[in-house]
């Protein structure tokens, strides 16, 4: 018997962590992008409430 042979188990186990890394790159992509988006906004305005606590 070989040792590097894989075993069915462990091919299975691969391709979910696969996909969780996957998953998981995605989101923080889209984490990333979003607070990007938000950063770089130039007509952000504070609502009229939070505006009177700040002056």
């Amino acid at each position: 018997m070989s040792l590097n042979r894989e075993h069915q188990l462990h091919r299975r186990r691969k391709g979910r962590n696969l996909g969780v890394g996957l998953l998981l790159g995605a989101f923080v992509i889209l984490v990333m992008a979003l607070t990007y988006v938000k950063i770089t906004q130039t007509d952000f305005e504070l609502p009229e409430a939070q505006r009177e606590v700040i002056e």
